[in-house]
């Protein structure tokens, strides 16, 4: 069994002073995937290998991966210079599947980089289309948009916001088309109130006013093979909660 993590950190210096690696000994992750890591220095973590991805822009996005496992092979990004200078993503396979851990973009205030992150979906699932061929997919990460309006504490005040636009949310619709599997909806296909960010405004994660946008996905081959799937609310430290599974491979 692998025990598969993921979790939008929001600086990784920022989660290191608020008790991440009391958290790594606690949840003992298999994989961990973090996504906006802000920083370009890479730490040594025992038991673990560290696969670290930072922007090219000091104190912005990046991505890294902590594994147990030893992947056969790590690839950066995906082969397009724009999205791969923001450090958006990092994939390893290993002998049964193809994980990739995504920060996909915030298409922002006045939805002024809309077009660019509908534009990284796209060659995202044109990415792990190719890569499907071989073998399953995991994808994990913060996709920046809550899917359906059980994702979101208040969908009728958000419709035009990023994160909640139309276009967003078609391409979750689209990527599901395709044979892949939302793992927290397949356990828990009704359950409202489960949200994974929430603003620091607000005093919103006390009253729990917050949107769901961080997803473990796997391609259909994989389906049966997850045994759990869960976000873990009380897990603090960043505007965002880790979600995971629990695979059998």
């Amino acid at each position: 069994m692998l025990k598969i993590l993921s979790w939008n950190v929001n600086g990784f210096r920022a989660v290191v002073k608020k008790g991440f690696f009391e958290f790594l000994k606690k949840e003992k992750p298999d994989i961990l995937g973090l996504q906006e890591i802000k920083q370009s220095e890479k730490p040594m973590i025992e038991d673990y290998l560290v696969i670290w991805n930072p922007a090219k822009r000091k104190g912005y996005a990046g991505t890294a991966v902590f594994t147990r496992p030893k992947p056969l092979n790590v690839r950066k990004g995906m082969g397009i210079k724009k999205f791969d200078d923001e450090g958006r993503l990092i994939t390893l396979e290993f002998e049964k599947f193809f994980l990739i851990n995504a920060y996909f973009p915030n298409a922002q205030r006045g939805l002024k980089r809309l077009d660019f992150k509908l534009e990284f979906d796209d060659a995202l699932l044109n990415y792990i289309e190719r890569l499907r061929k071989e073998k399953p997919i995991v994808l994990i990460g913060d996709f920046n948009v809550a899917h359906k309006e059980i994702d979101i504490a208040r969908p009728k005040d958000n419709i035009h916001n990023a994160g909640f636009t139309i276009e967003e949310r078609q391409w979750m619709d689209k990527l599901l088309s395709k044979g892949y599997i939302d793992t927290f909806r397949m356990f828990h296909p009704d359950k409202r109130g489960a949200y994974s960010w929430w603003t620091y405004r607000f005093n919103a994660r006390a009253r729990n006013i917050g949107w769901r946008v961080d997803y473990v996905i796997v391609s259909n081959e994989l389906k049966d093979r997850v045994k759990d799937a869960f976000i873990l609310k009380d897990v603090y430290g960043s505007d965002h909660a880790p979600v995971g599974i629990v695979l059998d491979v």
